[in-house]
This record gives C-alpha cells, sequence and structure tokens, in this order.
C-alpha cells in the first residue's frame, strides 16, 4: 500500500515553521530563524517526528531555486555594477580568511604537529568548507526589512555569486591533490564557458526585451519564465558543475530591468512563501544530528563556528571597506555572508566521497552550518535594524 505520510509532513512543517516564526516576529527576530528552528525540533536531534526524505529534499530545492530568483527580480543590477569592486573584494577576501581559519581550526586541534600529507589535506579541506557562502537565508532576512535592493543587499549578492565560483575553484583544486582524475584545467574551462553563456543569455534577454514586456499581463509569461529558471538552474548544476542557485539568481537578474518583472515575482512570491520557502528552511534544521558527537568534536564544533563567523564577517568587510564602504556597511556586508547553507553541506558531501572528511568531522560541520544559518539573520537585524534607528533619529 503507498505511504502518504509525506502529507502529514509537509503539514507538520508548515504549521511549526508558522508558529515558530510567528513566535521569533514578535521577540525581534526575522521569521527565517523560527523556520529554522522548527526544522531542528522536528528532526532527529529532538522530537524525531520528520527525517529528511528525497521528497522533502526535492521541493526545498525547488524552494531555494525559487527564492534565489525572485532575490534576482529584487536586485538594482545598477547598484550592483556600482559595487562590483566591492562584490569582487568582498568575495575573495572572503575566502582567504575563512580557508586559512579551517585549516588551522583543524591542524592545531586534532593534529597538532602532525606531518602527515593526507591529515594536513584533511585540515585544508575543513577550510575549504568553510569558504561557502550561501545567501538564500540571508535574502529573505533582507527582503524582511526592506533591504534587498540597496547598497548592502546588491553587495551581498554580487559577492555571494563571486564567492561560489572562486569556492568551486579551491574545491577543486583541493580535491585534485587527493584524486588525481579530477582536472583543474577542465574545471577553469567549464567556469569560462558558464560565464560566456550567461552572458550571451543575458545578452539575448536584453535584446528582446521590448518583445517580452509587451507580453505584461499575460499568464504565459510567467509560466515561460519560471520554466527558463529550472532550465538555466538544471545546466548550471548539470553541465558546469556550478550551484543551480547561481544560474536562478543570474536569470533572475536578468530580468530585474523588465517591466513584466513585478508581475513574475508576485505570482511567484505566493506558492514560495506558502510551500516551498517553509520546506526549504525547515530542511535545514533537519540536518542536525547531535547524537553521534563525542566531547571533544563537540568543542571542536564551538571552535569551528566561531571561525566560521569570524572569518568571514573579517574577510568579507575588509574587502568592502577596501573599496570605500562605511564600517557598518562593511561589516553588515560581513554578516550577510556568514551562512554556508547548504553550500558547505555540498562540499562536505563532494569530500567525504573522496575520503577528504571523515564520519567524526561530518556532524561538526553540519552543525557548523546550521549555527551560522541560524546566527546571520539575528545578527543582520541587529546591525540593520540599529541602522534604521539611527536614520530615523536624525530625521
Amino acid at each position: 500500500m503507498e505511504s502518504y505520510v509525506f502529507l502529514l509532513s509537509i503539514a507538520i512543517i508548515l504549521i511549526s515553521t508558522k508558529i515558530l516564526g510567528d513566535v521569533t516576529n514578535r521577540v525581534n527576530l526575522t521569521q527565517v530563524v523560527g523556520a529554522l528552528l522548527a526544522g531542528v525540533l522536528l528532526g532527529p536531534s529532538c522530537l524525531g517526528l520528520i527525517t529528511e526524505t528525497d521528497f522533502l529534499a526535492k521541493t526545498a530545492e525547488i524552494g531555494v531555486i525559487l527564492l534565489m530568483f525572485t532575490a534576482g527580480l529584487d536586485t538594482d543590477i545598477n547598484e550592483m555594477k556600482k559595487n562590483s569592486a566591492a562584490c569582487l573584494a568582498a568575495a575573495v577576501m572572503g575566502v582567504i580568511l575563512p580557508l586559512i581559519a579551517g585549516t588551522a581550526c583543524y591542524y592545531f586541534f586534532l593534529i597538532p604537529g602532525s606531518r602527515s600529507y593526507n591529515e594536513i589535506l584533511k585540515a585544508v579541506f575543513v577550510g575549504v568548507a568553510l569558504t561557502a557562502t550561501s545567501v538564500s537565508i540571508t535574502v529573505e532576512a533582507l527582503r524582511e526589512m526592506g533591504k534587498l535592493d540597496g547598497k548592502v543587499g546588491s553587495a551581498i549578492l554580487g559577492a555571494a555569486v563571486i564567492d561560489d565560483i572562486i569556492g568551486i575553484i579551491v574545491l577543486t583544486l583541493v580535491i585534485s591533490m587527493k584524486d588525481s582524475g579530477v582536472s583543474v584545467s577542465g574545471i577553469l574551462i567549464k567556469i569560462l564557458l558558464y560565464g560566456v553563456t550567461m552572458l550571451a543569455l543575458g545578452y539575448l534577454i536584453n535584446r528582446f526585451h521590448d518583445s517580452i514586456d509587451r507580453n505584461l499581463g499575460k499568464r504565459r509569461i510567467t509560466t515561460y519564465i519560471v520554466a527558463a529558471c529550472f532550465i538555466v538552474s538544471y545546466a548550471t548544476e548539470t553541465f558546469f558543475g556550478i550551484a543551480d542557485i547561481t544560474g536562478a539568481y543570474l536569470l533572475g537578474l536578468f530580468f530585474s530591468q523588465h517591466r513584466v518583472k513585478k508581475e513574475v515575482a508576485r505570482k511567484i512570491t505566493v506558492p514560495s512563501y506558502l510551500f516551498f520557502s517553509p520546506i526549504f528552511f525547515a530542511s535545514v534544521g533537519l540536518k542536525v544530528e547531535l547524537g553521534s558527537l563525542t566531547a571533544k568534536m563537540f568543542v571542536f564544533s564551538l571552535l569551528l563556528i566561531a571561525a566560521a563567523f569570524a572569518a568571514k564577517v573579517i574577510g568579507c568587510a575588509l574587502g568592502a571597506k577596501i573599496c570605500g564602504f562605511t564600517v557598518r556597511e562593511s561589516v553588515q556586508v560581513g554578516v550577510g555572508m556568514v551562512s554556508r547553507g547548504e553550500v558547505a553541506l555540498i562540499m562536505a558531501q563532494k569530500g567525504f566521497a573522496v575520503g577528504l572528511v571523515d564520519a567524526a568531522i561530518f556532524p561538526p560541520i553540519v552543525l557548523m552550518v546550521i549555527a551560522t544559518t541560524v546566527i546571520t539573520p539575528i545578527v543582520l537585524r541587529r546591525i540593520m535594524c540599529d541602522n534604521m534607528d539611527e536614520a530615523s533619529a536624525k530625521e
């Protein structure tokens, strides 16, 4: 007999994320935090009511793709162009410092003084996991505060896209040191081809600007654009080895200057907000499993969380400050880049597959991902709201 338990799981997730989202919103936190906590409470570490299934994982993936696509639609492309240097600097510094911090945490805490090539390579890979950035959580927090299309929001989104590309290159380099079958030059060629392909797609969408906008008000235009979003996401991940959310965000960015963008965003937001996004946020929390953590690994987890937060904030903030951002804006960019999300988990899984991540190290990495994902919207709202309060006081 076919099981319909997934229907009950969906209902529990939707209700719990809504209730906890309202609770966290009342205590001046973003609703995203409540949705993440709902996943932790429902998952194996607490109540154990829901386990992650293939259906939930795929639904969550649709949720994050739609989330990043709408983020692209909401981005001010002119603001992003103006801050392109800051995006690049923040991304580069936001990779270098976490790479060093993660490597140092593993080496000095777990294998001090070791000269083993494999162990040192494992230490470097933990650093690679810390270089990841996933701004899907940050996007929702910024949208709640109305800051997504501002100077800081545009810088965060631009830096995150560049960070994703740099992260893939670094990941490939490290894996190639373990697996001689991985071609670094092949990956670099793929990334170059991806850049050319997306530029060509952006040109075509801009070239047929008037033809696209003539369909404003017609139902089919949203269907076609959403279908294009999934096609681009699929091609980005499958043919170029880059995160599918990068393709979704870039396509949204290409349509951000079209008049149809408001209609498309309005129609996508409803199913995304009601169904897909809650499942995505909860699915992140469901990945928390603390049962296998030893006391030593728990301490290592705390150290890794501190390093992940501090290195990303300092690195990205330095990059933004060098390019003319104020100290407050630089810190806001740094905090917005802290969340590791599914990108770090994917990196960890790739490392596990080639023997660079042990079974004992996987739980601390997952805990780091969850902690940075929960902490980011809390701290971001605090520093953003303080800035808004100061602006109001001056007026």
